[in-house]
Order: structure tokens, then sequence, then C-alpha cells
């Protein structure tokens, strides 16, 4: 690469010794930039805007500002979903236990997926499932007995309640936070 491609051209026009009058040492050519003044790396106009080192520091301090606010936000959307899924999983853990509850509830038949079954609780606090609802006791109720509500065994063996309505799914729970719209079919 040649200087006059860089831009750059020697102060070669004095010779050895003029350069040598004052009995010193040959002194060494200036390099000035002689490109374009808008490709200039400092100003070239006595109207250019001087910079110096506080000019750096205040453009570096307004970086690390914009850099602190953007990771901040970040953090705090990373915060916000973090506490979600804690939510989600106390909720599901908590499914989980009653639903192990509901599989130790007393039953003299075979659990199949898909059947509703009726739960209810003895003087005594035994519980016990039924295929029979409250309404088809038709008046002979069972004394001595609560009804504390019917459940679906679902397939995958945890159970819903159908006689009132449940809290809504973890995956309805999770919508929002997607921006997705959820049809009452998947609640």
């Amino acid at each position: 690469m040649f200087a006059h491609e860089v831009g750059l051209l020697r102060d070669d026009a004095m010779s050895d010794e003029d350069a040598n009058q004052d009995g010193g040492t040959p002194r060494e050519p200036e390099a000035r930039y002689q490109g374009p003044a808008h490709a200039a790396p400092y100003g070239l106009s006595r109207l250019a805007p001087a910079y110096d080192l506080v000019d750096t520091a205040r453009e570096i301090q307004k970086a690390d500002q914009t850099l602190a606010t953007m990771t901040g936000g970040k953090l705090a959307v990373i915060a916000e979903q973090i506490q979600a899924l804690q939510e989600q999983a106390r909720a599901l853990l908590e499914r989980a236990r009653r639903d192990a509850e509901l599989h130790r509830a007393r039953c003299r038949f075979e659990k199949k997926p898909g059947a509703v079954y009726h739960l209810y609780r003895r003087d005594d606090g035994e519980r016990w499932f039924s295929m029979l609802s409250p309404a088809d006791w038709k008046g002979a109720g069972a004394a001595g007995q609560t009804f504390e509500g019917s459940f679906r065994l679902e397939l995958d063996m945890s159970f819903t309640r159908v006689d009132v309505a449940e809290e809504p799914s973890a995956v309805v729970a999770v919508a929002p936070l997607l921006g997705v719209a959820v049809s009452s079919a998947v609640r």
C-alpha cells in the first residue's frame, strides 16, 4: 500500500541539508492527513468541534448508562418470568399432593380413566369414593357422611373436579405471558 493511497503525504520538499541547518540530525518528515474532510480522524476546519478527554468520557458514561438500563430491563423481565414459573410450580405441586391424597381414599372398585367418582367423608374422618352421586341416593342418603366433591379420573391418573369449576390449568396461566388467546375448549 502506498502513502498516497492512505491519504498521508510526507513533507519531503526539504532536503537533508535544509533540515540539518542547525547542525543536528535530519528532521523526520511530518505526516498530514490529505483525504476528504468528512472522513478525517480529527477536525480539519477551525470551525470543527474540538474533541477532548472530557467529551470521550461523557460518551463512555452515556454508553454505560444505556447498557445498564437495557440490562436492568431485561433482568426485570427474567425476574417476572421466574416468579410466574415459581407460582406454576407451587400450583402443580399442590395439585399433585391433592391427587395423591385422592388416590389414597378408600375405594372398593377399580377406578378407570374418564369415569366420574364422588368423594365422601365419614364422621370418623375416613374418605371414600363412590360411583353414586348425592342425587343418586334418593333420600336414602348416606347418614353420617359428608359429600366432598365429584372428580373425573384423567388418563394421566390425575383428578379433575367436575362439580365446581377448578382454577385454570397451567396452560391457561402461561397464555397471557406468551400473548396467546386461549379458547374456552382448552379450559
